[in-house]
Order: C-alpha cells, then sequence, then structure tokens
C-alpha cells in the first residue's frame, strides 16, 4: 500500500534519525541540523572554556605559590650571611629541601646574582649556571615566568635576595614543573567530558522531537521548496509580463493573471466561469475549448495582437488534465524593434565611452580617447581641440576671445586620407555663424546636417572646407567640451561619404551626452597636470640638488618621483662637529602638493634638530613631537574653517568641496651618524626599513634595527642601535618605493637589492646607477630615494689625544704639546689661536668640569679642538664687564674659532671649536699673554 505521500509504507524508515536523514534536505532536517550544531558548539565550548580556565587557575596557583615559597626564603633571617659563608651550599642545602617538601613546590634553587647554583632538588646541578634571562631578578626585581629549557620546563618564579644595604647578594627559585600542572589539569577531564556528552545527549534528543513535529506540518518539503511555490504563484499572478490562464478539463476558468486580464479584458469574476462565457474572439475561445497543443498563434484581442501558446496540464491524483495558455502582446514589437537596437547601440557605446575615456590622466591621451570611441558606429571622422592653457594643466581665462584659438590634439577615421588640418595644427573659429563658433558661444551642441547650406562653415576657410566638401564630409556636429561652467576645448563628429545618412537630433542628444562625460574627464586630467606640476616643482626646490664633499663619506643618490603623483620621500647628508656626518631618509605617506610640503618642513626641522647635535634618538623624539604639534594645529584649523564654513567652497571654484589636507601622522625616517674617527655609526628609526650595509669583501648585510613607531604618533620612545663599521664599508639608505610594489612584496624587494649591491669595485654613483637599472619598476607607483655613502676612516696620524690631569698646572704642558704636534703637521699658521683656545676650554673644564678630562685635535678640511669632561654643564657666551676678573673665555674661543659649539655624551660633554688650517683671518694680539688668560673664565 501506498501513503498519502505515494511512497511505499514498508520502505519507510522506523527509527527517528533515519526519518530526520531521510528528510535532511526538509525544513525539519535543517531545524534538526542546526539545533544539533549550534547545541555541539556550545557544549564544545563551554568544555574548553572550562578546561582553559582550570589550567589557567592551576598554573596561577603554580606561580603564586612558587613566589610565596621563594618570596619566604629569600627573606628568611641568616639568608644573606650564609651566601657569604665559606660554604653555602652546606649551609643552604638542607633548608632549601626542607622548605621545598614543606612548602610543595618541586625544587628551590638558591643561586648566585649571575645564576650559579648553591642548591637545588638535584643535586648534580648544584655549581652549574641555570639557564633564563635573570636580568630582572639580579636588577632587585621579583618575577614568575613559565619556563621552556634544561634541566625541565617549569612554572617558575626568581626572588633577589638583598643584603642589609639593600644590595642584591644572590637569588632564590623555586617552582613546579609543567608536567605536574598538566597532570593536575588532566584529572579533571573525565568529569568534564562526562558533562559535556551527556548535555549533548539531552540536547541533541530535545532538537529532534522538534524536529519531527514540524516535519509532519510542514509534510517533508524544504524551505527551498516552499519559498519557490509561494514566489512562483506571486509571480504568475502580479510580476509575470505574460498573460497566463489555467483552464480545468470542464472548461472553466480556473486561474487568470493581472496580465491575462488586461490582455482580454477579461471581467471580474471569470474565474470558474465557462470559458464560453467570457465574450473572447471566437477563434480564441474555439482554441482554448478544443485543448490542442498551440505555438506562437496570432489571436485579435481587441486592438492587440497576441502571441498564444496552449500546452496540457499532468494528470494529478487521478483527475484529467487540463491546460495552460500563455499571452504576449506583440503589437509594438515590430515597430519597437529598430530603435531599440540603436538605443541599445548608444547605450553601449556610452558605456564604452565612461570604460574607455579617462584611463590614464594625460590630457591628450584622454582626447585621442574620445575621438577613438566614436569611429566608426557613430561618425567617420572626430577631431578634438583643446585651449593651450588646458594643454598645460591651467585653467582656461574666460576672457572675451580666448576661445577663438584651439589646438587640434586628437584626430581618428575610418580612412588614412582625410581633407581635415593635423594634428598639432592651430584651429581658428573667427566667423561666428560656422557651427563651431555658434555652438561656443551656446555653451551646447549644435548640428549641421548638411553642410553644403552652412555657409558660416564654407566661408571659415573657403579653401579647406571645398576641399573637404569635394571629400565627401557632408554632415557635422560640433559639442562644446565643458566641465563645471568652464570651456575647455571642442569635440566635432563627422560624417562622409561612407555613411550617407545625416546626422538627427537624436544624434545631437548622443554626442552632447558623449561630449560631456570626456569633458569630466578632460579635466580631472587637466587638474592632476596642474598638480603634478606643481608638486614637481616645489619637491624639487625642496629636495638637496648637490651633496656636501665630506671626509667621513663618498655620496650619490637618485631620486625619482612616483607617476601616479609627487610623494613625500627625501634625504639628506648634514656635516656635524667632530667630522662626522648625518645621513637621512625619510618618508611622508601620500602624493601631491601636501606631501611635498610636509616634507620640506620635516627636512627642515632634521636640520635645524641636527644642529644641536643630539644623538639619534632624541632627534627623532623632538621631530615627532614637532609632528604632533603640527598634527594638532592643523586639526584646529580644519575646525574653525568648517565652523565659519570656509570649507565648503573656499577660494576654489564655485561648488568644488576641497579637502581638508591630510596630518603628517604616517611619516617615516631614518636618522643615522657616522664617526670616522672611531668608524662607528648609531641610527635611529621611526617606522622606517633600516639601511643595507656592505662590506669590503662585499658581503651585504640588513642590521636589525629597534624600529619604532611612524612620526606623530607617539607614544613610544625611540632606541639607537651603534654599530662598528669595517673600514670601507658602504651604506645604503632607501624608502620602501625601492623594494615594493604591486607585483613585488618587500622581502622579494630585499633579496634583489642584496644580489645588487654584492658586486664590489664600483663606485657610489656606479651603484645607484646598476640599483635602479636592477630594480626600477616600469610605472612605479610610489616615490624612490636612494642614497649610498662610502665610509672613510680619518688616519691615526691625522688624530692627537690628551689625558689632562685636574690640575691647572697641566694646561701649559698640553698646550706646548698640542703645538709641537701643529708643527709635525705642517700647521704653524694655526698654533697660536689653537693653544689660544685650548687654554682656555682646558682651564674652564679645570675649573668647572669633572674628570675625566680629555683633549683631543683632529685634522681634516678644519682643524677641530675638543675639549671633554665629566660634567653636563652648559657653558654660556656673556660679556663680561670692564672690573671683572675673568668671564671672557668663550667670548675669546666665538672671536677666534670659525665656529664652536657643545655635544653632550652619555658621560659628559665636549666643547669643540673649528679653525682654518691657515690660521684664520682673526689677528690674535702678539703681546698676549697665554699664561695670562688661564684665569679667564666663562
Amino acid at each position: 500500500m501506498t501513503g498519502r505521500s505515494g511512497r511505499d509504507r514498508e520502505t519507510r524508515p522506523t527509527s527517528l534519525p533515519a526519518r530526520l536523514w531521510r528528510g535532511r534536505n526538509s525544513i525539519a532536517g535543517q531545524v534538526f541540523s542546526v539545533t544539533a550544531v549550534i547545541v555541539l558548539v556550545l557544549i564544545t565550548t563551554a568544555a574548553l572554556a572550562l578546561v582553559l580556565q582550570g589550567r589557567y587557575d592551576i598554573e596561577q596557583n603554580a606561580r603564586d605559590r612558587s613566589l610565596a615559597t621563594a618570596e619566604a626564603f629569600a627573606h628568611a633571617p641568616g639568608l644573606p650571611a650564609a651566601l657569604k659563608s665559606a660554604d653555602p651550599t652546606a649551609e643552604l642545602q638542607p633548608l632549601a629541601e626542607g622548605a621545598r617538601r614543606a612548602s610543595g613546590v618541586d625544587f628551590v634553587a638558591v643561586m648566585t646574582t649571575d645564576g650559579i647554583r648553591y642548591t637545588d632538588s638535584r643535586p648534580e646541578l648544584i655549581g652549574q649556571r641555570a639557564t633564563g634571562n635573570l636580568a630582572r631578578a639580579a636588577a632587585g626585581q621579583s618575577f614568575t615566568e613559565v619556563f621552556r629549557g634544561d634541566p625541565s620546563d617549569a612554572v617558575r618564579a626568581v626572588v633577589p635576595v638583598r643584603d642589609a644595604r639593600g644590595t642584591v647578594v644572590g637569588l632564590v627559585s623555586t617552582g613546579i614543573e609543567v608536567e605536574n600542572v598538566g597532570n593536575a589539569v588532566e584529572g579533571q577531564l573525565p568529569l568534564l567530558l562526562g558533562a559535556a556528552a551527556g548535555a549533548l545527549l539531552l540536547g541533541t534528543g530535545g532538537a529532534a522531537l522538534v524536529s519531527r513535529r514540524l516535519r509532519r506540518q510542514t509534510r517533508g518539503l524544504g524551505a527551498v521548496e516552499m519559498a519557490r511555490m509561494n514566489e512562483h504563484h506571486e509571480a504568475v499572478l502580479h510580476a509575470v509580463r505574460e498573460g497566463v490562464l489555467i483552464v480545468g478539463a470542464d472548461h472553466r476558468l480556473l486561474l487568470a493573471n493581472d496580465e491575462a486580464r488586461r490582455l482580454l479584458d477579461l471581467p471580474p469574476d471569470a474565474e470558474q466561469r465557462y470559458v464560453g462565457d467570457l465574450g473572447l474572439d471566437p477563434r480564441t475561445t474555439e482554441l482554448l475549448l478544443s485543448g490542442r497543443v498551440a505555438t506562437d498563434e496570432v489571436h485579435l484581442a481587441g486592438d492587440r495582437l497576441l502571441a498564444v501558446n496552449v500546452r496540457p496540464t499532468e494528470p494529478f491524483a487521478g483527475r484529467p488534465s487540463g491546460s495552460v495558455t500563455t499571452l504576449r502582446d506583440t503589437t509594438e514589437l515590430a515597430a519597437l524593434s529598430g530603435r531599440a537596437e540603436v538605443a541599445r547601440e548608444r547605450l553601449q557605446m556610452l558605456y564604452e565611452a565612461g570604460v574607455r575615456i579617462g584611463t590614464t590622466l594625460d590630457v591628450v591621451r584622454t582626447a585621442e580617447e574620445l575621438s577613438e570611441v566614436a569611429v566608426p558606429r557613430f561618425a567617420d571622422f572626430v577631431t578634438v581641440e583643446l585651449l593651450e592653457p588646458v594643454l598645460r594643466g591651467d585653467e582656461p581665462s574666460p576672457a572675451a576671445g580666448v576661445h577663438t584659438r584651439m589646438r587640434r590634439a586628437a584626430m581618428s577615421g575610418t580612412r588614412s586620407d582625410q581633407p581635415l588640418q593635423p594634428v598639432g595644427d592651430v584651429i581658428r573659429f573667427d566667423v561666428p555663424t560656422a557651427p563651431m563658433a555658434t555652438a561656443l558661444a551656446a555653451g551646447h551642441a549644435v548640428l549641421a546636417a548638411d553642410l553644403h547650406a552652412a555657409m558660416g562653415w564654407r566661408a571659415q576657410d573657403e579653401p579647406g572646407t571645398k576641399q573637404a566638401l569635394d571629400y565627401g564630409l557632408h554632415s557635422l556636429i560640433s559639442v562644446p567640451l565643458q566641465a563645471r561652467g568652464v570651456v575647455l576645448g571642442m569635440a566635432n563628429f563627422w560624417r562622409a561619404a561612407d555613411t550617407p545618412e545625416a546626422f538627427d537630433e537624436e544624434d545631437l542628444s548622443f554626442a552632447e551626452e558623449l561630449g560631456a562625460r570626456a569633458a569630466v574627464s578632460v579635466d580631472n586630467a587637466r587638474r592632476f597636470t596642474r598638480e603634478h606640476a606643481t608638486a614637481v616643482a616645489l619637491q624639487r626646490s625642496l629636495l638637496p640638488r648637490v651633496l656636501p664633499e665630506l671626509s667621513a663619506v663618498d655620496t650619490a643618490f637618485r631620486y625619482l618621483p612616483a607617476t601616479a603623483g609627487v610623494g613625500g620621500d627625501w634625504f639628506d647628508v648634514i656635516p656635524l662637529p667632530g667630522t662626522r656626518v648625518a645621513l637621512v631618509v625619510g618618508d611622508v605617506v601620500g602624493h601631491g602638493v601636501h606631501a611635498a610640503a610636509t616634507m620640506g618642513r620635516l627636512r627642515t626641522a632634521v636640520h635645524n634638530f641636527s644642529t644641536l647635535d643630539m644623538p639619534p634618538d632624541e632627534l627623532l623624539g623632538h621631530l615627532d613631537e614637532l609632528t604632533d604639534r603640527i598634527d594638532q594645529l592643523e586639526d584646529v584649523g580644519r575646525l574653525e574653517d568648517g565652523e565659519s564654513g570656509a570649507g565648503a567652497e573656499g577660494p576654489g571654484l564655485a561648488g568644488e568641496a576641497e579637502e581638508p589636507p591630510a596630518g603628517i601622522t604616517g611619516a617615516t625616517c631614518l636618522y643615522a651618524v657616522y664617526d670616522p674617527v672611531s668608524g662607528h655609526c648609531t641610527m635611529a628609526s621611526a617606522g622606517h626599513p633600516g639601511p643595507a650595509l656592505v662590506h669590503p669583501d662585499g658581503r651585504v648585510e640588513f642590521p636589525e634595527l629597534p624600529t619604532g613607531l611612524p612620526l606623530g604618533v607617539g607614544g613610544m620612545p625611540f632606541e639607537t642601535a651603534r654599530l662598528a663599521l669595517p673600514e670601507g664599508s658602504r651604506l645604503v639608505l632607501f624608502t620602501d618605493g625601492l623594494l615594493e610594489d604591486r607585483d613585488r612584496d618587500f622581502d622579494s624587494g630585499l633579496a634583489l637589492l642584496s644580489e645588487t649591491l654584492s658586486r664590489p669595485g664600483r663606485s657610489p654613483e656606479q651603484a645607484c646607477s646598476d640599483v635602479l637599472s636592477a630594480m626600477l619598476f616600469p610605472v612605479p607607483s610610489d616615490d624612490i630615494a636612494l642614497l649610498v655613502a662610502d665610509t672613510r676612516r680619518l688616519e691615526p696620524d691625522r688624530i692627537a689625544e690628551w689625558e689632562v690631569p685636574d690640575d691647572p698646572a697641566a694646561v701649559s704642558r698640553v698646550r706646548r704639546e698640542a703645538a709641537a704636534q701643529l708643527r709635525d703637521w705642517g700647521l704653524e699658521e694655526a698654533s697660536f689661536t689653537a693653544e689660544l683656545i685650548l687654554s682656555e676650554l682646558i682651564t674652564n673644564a679645570i675649573r668647572y668640569g669633572n674628570e675625566p678630562i680629555r683633549v683631543r685635535l683632529l685634522r681634516d678640511r678644519a682643524l677641530i679642538c675638543e675639549v671633554a669632561d665629566g660634567s653636563s654643564t652648559s657653558p654660556h657666551l656673556r660679556y663680561a664687564a670692564t672690573t671683572d676678573e675673568g668671564g671672557r673665555g668663550l667670548f675669546l674661543v666665538a672671536q677666534y674659532a670659525e665656529r664652536w659649539g657643545t655635544r653632550y655624551t652619555e658621560r659628559g660633554k665636549v666643547i669643540w671649536a673649528e679653525l682654518s688650517p691657515s690660521g684664520g683671518e682673526a689677528q690674535v694680539p702678539l703681546e698676549m699673554d697665554l699664561d695670562a688668560l688661564e684665569d679667564l673664565a666663562w
């Protein structure tokens, strides 16, 4: 026997899960599946959370127990004395073992401050050094950690042991092995898993009961089937634009949708009525009563021609079949087919115009794309003329008469031989009645359907127009290219003998729409050209054009702006006192004038901060504060502009909203200082990639730097890295635009750069050229800044140093030894000035500074005198009164030195002065007593 659904009852599954599986695509099956999955996810998540929480609690308990045991043992009376005894192990090992057993920890180890064990639960480890980082405990800080390593993984605590003076004299480490912590967690798993299994069983059973009842009510239908049935019903009745009639086997109308009622003008009560009583055309009535199959038979319904299709329905539940009839109105189909094809082609052309016009931000190329789109489907020839300022990227002037001259920027045609003026010629519109001049004056497109009758156009250039007419040009549409109410140029669409149909009014509307779209693209390209030219000019004025010649480094550079727009990359080489040099490279996020201006502000700030001779990390810190302050001021300015309404139309074009400039946040900088005397290079980074270091043998490495946050972000201090450079090393600084682009990531760029730099024997200029040849992208999307610096060391015979005792009598001795060194260098002319300056600086260092006091002479392009002491007191230049006995020291130094200044070190300061090797222009009185000058002070 079969059930109501037609399925064999003997084959129906008897179990509930089997029935749910058979109906898994039904609504009931989906509800069961979703509910079971949700229950499973919730129970799994809860079990996992309980396991993790249990593990966390046990581990935290292990930390607390270990720390409490370590703290108690570390503060035990007599422990510092035991650590200082002759045999700490003998005294402390029994105590440590007793504490371990009492507290329940796995080990108690007493160690020296550098980690040597005095005691341990494993005697074989006594005397060995403990692994891991114990520096925090040695510095006086207690801590806990999960330690991974030998002799075993453990949750341990390390506590410093202090003596009566608070000095750390040892360490106490206690802990519980990770394996024991894990065992405690695993002991709870059976209970958790049992509870989860029970909850899963209850949840699944409940979902099965709900699904069983839902399946009975929905008769096993799925959500898709039920939604489809409803959608089909609604669509057939109301949305389908074909008439649908369903006629039963008794020839009564069972269903008529809205479209069938409209086409056949059926009465409201038509359903359930006999077909012959509906008042239809006799031929249509005969077709519906016959029950025969029909395909696209044309029947009359009032003044409409209907295409009728009839198909029989399938028998259902032993009932005889009826028929389904569809009706389609074909009255206007023939008339509209031709116009629809033309409209479709025009829409396709407008779509292609939107895609093809403006693919680049080049004015001429945009004009060429306009001419190419319309040929040959709309016109046989297209010419585009633009005003001269537009071609340069300038704003066209609205003054009278400027539109009478344009330059032909683009031309396309179906044939290569044509009678029109070529690209590049100046096109004049002197006759006001010519179609071109009329369109420009009226501000809209003008149609000249018959050029033979266009007398104004013929009077424009009689020989040229006669040649064009003889060629076969017969119809023209002139469209002014306007954007934001400003005329940019003119587009002319020509038809020749190849297209005998003349342009009509519909063509005029299409040409105007095409010209409007193209004008926007031309204006965008013009504005980009103007902004790009402005940004390039600004950027070139802000970047260094010539690098200084220095003894410390031999440099070369390359800078390439991005094709998408000028950015904010920059570089610099800044001489510093003491023959040192600062190498700088930076990058401002973004493109355009704002990025270039921001770059100039940051570069100027770096120059100003470098004059203070700060360490790299301090300089970047000041630069970060300056950047943040500038951003805050700009935010205030933008807020005030918004409140006053100045940002709506501003000083620019009416109706054009100006975007406020972005902040500086996102700028990066790498600042490196190289000292040719010591060969050391200190550097710090604000979010910028580190340099490449090329060794004399060609080996390339990229030193790891503590990279800080970009400028303007704030919140974290910058750190300095110090590198010892081998003599003859090469430093390569760059921006990320050199390495990465759309088709290459940063790591691949680093590998290619390393391979390119590894070839030795090339000058910095050659290295720059080789790097760009190997790594330059065809169309770079970001600026590229590259700075190559070959480092040099200052020869030892050009350096003289003395240690000065804290004794005023040592001044004369150092002064004489310095004079002897200057004679050896052949600098006798500068000897007296150098002695004077050294005498003043050394005397003041002894009087007001701290030891150690050192004197150093450097012979470079200038003679450099340096006096260093251990005091950070800042000297000040002042003018002594006539009654003062001292106070003229720095005044004399400033008078006789070409430059002088102070730089601060980690343990004091250095006062330096640069002298000309020839002695300078300042004349020192010969009768001046240098010994007497030692009494002067600042």
